[in-house]
């Protein structure tokens, strides 16, 4: 017997026997894989529901606050500085619910001041880059004629609401802080990924001379991980302590 008859039996001779082997073998991966497709379609469901969380009273009691970064009433939290979170990134969305559940939300820069104190503190922390709540109104009811362009007028900040200047125009020096270049170049915001076919550059970070352009604004995909910045919510804490008899400070 040679060598391509001895691989062809089961030991025995039993040629028949092999075949059956074979095809047990065959539907045994058949179903390992589906099972694999199964989870993978069910992962990516979860993630396409995936939608903002209602504060944890418990949480915002407890929710760090670092004091040296108090302003107009509001605490922030870095996640670089604490060490339950130092080493961890999120995309947009989870980061934001971290935020969310500590009566939070990622960081509005809503002038000049604010925006320099948050780039100040990614400058000397030697963060390369983070999340704030930066987001483009592409979604239902985002037709608006005062929204279009969107890369220029469709901008705001999730955690407030409030509307960005356009992000052509500088209403003080460096505010809006968008790059004047990116990975294509072009000024920001330029949905890069977009033109490359990858999909929509939907939030904003700030990046630490990731493109040799000092500390500043991109418009980013929402799905990248990063570190991220928390600022205290008024309607966010107004609704835990409406809701809760846990004292929140």
């Amino acid at each position: 017997m040679g060598l391509l008859d001895s691989q062809c039996t089961d030991g025995t001779g039993n040629i028949a026997g092999s075949k059956t082997g074979l095809v047990q073998e065959k539907a045994g991966r058949f179903r390992t894989m589906l099972r694999a497709l199964v989870l993978l379609a069910v992962a990516a469901y979860a993630a396409a529901q995936r939608e903002l969380i209602l504060p944890d009273p418990r949480a915002c009691a407890n929710r760090v606050r670092h004091a040296h970064e108090f302003r107009n009433g509001h605490h922030y939290f870095y996640s670089w500085r604490h060490r339950a979170t130092s080493r961890h990134e999120r995309d947009w969305l989870d980061a934001r619910n971290i935020c969310r559940k500590h009566c939070q939300d990622l960081v509005s820069l809503e002038d000049p001041q604010e925006a320099r104190m948050i780039e100040n503190a990614v400058a000397q922390d030697n963060v390369r880059y983070i999340w704030t709540s930066g987001r483009k109104c592409d979604f239902d009811d985002c037709d608006r004629p005062d929204l279009q362009p969107k890369l220029i007028n469709g901008w705001f900040w999730s955690g407030s609401g409030q509307k960005m200047p356009p992000s052509n125009t500088r209403t003080a020096p460096n505010y809006p802080n968008w790059s004047p270049t990116g990975g294509s170049g072009r000024a920001q915001p330029d949905n890069r990924e977009h033109d490359e076919g990858t999909g929509e550059e939907s939030c904003v970070g700030i990046l630490n001379n990731f493109y040799g352009d000092g500390v500043k604004w991109h418009d980013v995909a929402c799905h990248h991980q990063k570190p991220w910045v928390c600022e205290d919510s008024d309607e966010l804490l107004n609704y835990a302590r409406s809701t809760s008899r846990i004292r929140i400070p």
